[in-house]
């Protein structure tokens, strides 16, 4: 359960870095940018963290997909970019796509340990 709530504060980050990336963008400042780059270090940091329970291919395809998806939406809202029928397609698919990865995964046994 560790993993997945670090899973969550990595796209939470990642989602909030992207956001202050556009947001210092429109609105100029260095200081946007800063903190952008701390959130975009953060999600990175909690992704490393995550990845030691979690596949790496569920853990990076929510942290891309959901991130994808509430950074589309928080674009709509907050900066007034339009949601087209083609990109909501997309955004249906990509949904789709990451319920068929994590699906499609086992769940590892806390006491297995993979080596490369």
């Amino acid at each position: 359960m560790l993993y997945w709530l670090l899973l969550t504060l990595a796209i939470a980050a990642e989602i909030i870095g992207t956001v202050l990336m556009k947001w210092s963008s429109v609105n100029g400042g260095s200081a946007g940018y800063i903190f952008m780059l701390g959130m975009v270090a953060l999600s990175y940091i909690f992704l490393s963290f995550a990845v030691k329970r979690i596949a790496l291919g569920v853990a990076y395809a929510m942290w891309e997909g959901v991130g994808i998806l509430f950074i589309t939406l928080l674009s709509v809202t907050l900066f007034d970019e339009t949601l087209s029928a083609m990109k909501m397609a997309g955004l249906i698919t990509l949904v789709a796509g990451i319920i068929l990865i994590k699906s499609g995964t086992l769940v590892r046994k806390e006491g297995h340990h993979g080596r490369l």
